[in-house]
Parts: structure tokens; sequence; C-alpha cells
């Protein structure tokens, strides 16, 4: 059965977002792979050889892989995707939406919706948007 998995673009901040992530989800992060460590024959610039090539961050629950953007490649934000949580209770929905939103961009509060207690949608620090649901499904 396949597996569909989400896979973050950033720009040179993928280790610090991973690693946030894992703290505020619960998560870990399994892999952190700099584009120097890669087996490739060809030569990496020295100014990406600490940026990272692949990440990979699990949850019981779900995984999250991402990367920094290659050379040469001009990134221009994550756009068009946001990530969707699911909690069944308020206050765990709280708590990672306040977390986001710290030194990130709140689109819409955590409030009461049609189809669960609670509804926000947040663009964290390092440009990831997540719509955070919490507590019981209304339908």
């Amino acid at each position: 059965m396949p597996k569909l998995n989400a896979y973050l673009s950033f720009d040179g901040r993928c280790a610090e977002a991973m690693n946030f992530y894992a703290r505020v989800l619960g998560a870990k992060v399994e892999a952190l792979i700099t584009y120097a460590q890669t087996p490739s024959d060809e030569p990496v610039l020295p100014e990406h050889a600490h940026k990272i090539m692949h990440a990979y961050l699990v949850h019981k629950d779900f995984s999250l892989m991402a990367g920094d953007a290659p050379p040469g490649v001009p990134f221009e934000g994550m756009k068009g995707v946001m990530l969707a949580l699911t909690y069944d209770n308020v206050a765990e929905a709280t708590r990672v939406f306040n977390a986001f939103a710290d030194n990130g961009t709140v689109q819409m509060p955590l409030g009461e919706t049609f189809w669960v207690e609670r509804f926000g949608m947040v663009t964290d620090r390092f440009g990831t948007a997540w719509g955070i649901n919490g507590g019981k499904a209304k339908m």
C-alpha cells in the first residue's frame, strides 16, 4: 500500500526547522544529511556543504521529509500547501498552534468551527503553513 509523505523545502534552515518540529510534535529526527555527506562525485560548493540535502522526521502517526533548496535552484518559498494536524483534544491543539505562532503569522486564530471544536491556520517562522484541528469532530 502506498504512503504519502510531505516533503518540505527550506532556504538553509532545514535542520533548525526539523529540530523545532520534532520538539513541538513529539517526534524524532532520524536523518539530517548535508550536501557534503552525500556520495556524489560532483563537488559541493563550500557555501552549500552544511545545508541539508535530506531530513527525515518520524512520529508514531506520520513522517515528514525535507531539505534545503539544491544548489542552483532558487528558493521561492512554500506556496499553495498547508499541512493539517488533528488532535483529539483542544488543549494539545492549542499548545501546538501557539508554538507555531511564536514568531510566525496567524492567518486564522483558533476558534470554533462547524467540523471540529477548534481550528486555526498559522504559518510558522520557517514559512510552513499549518491547519490545526482540535477536539471532537462535529461532522
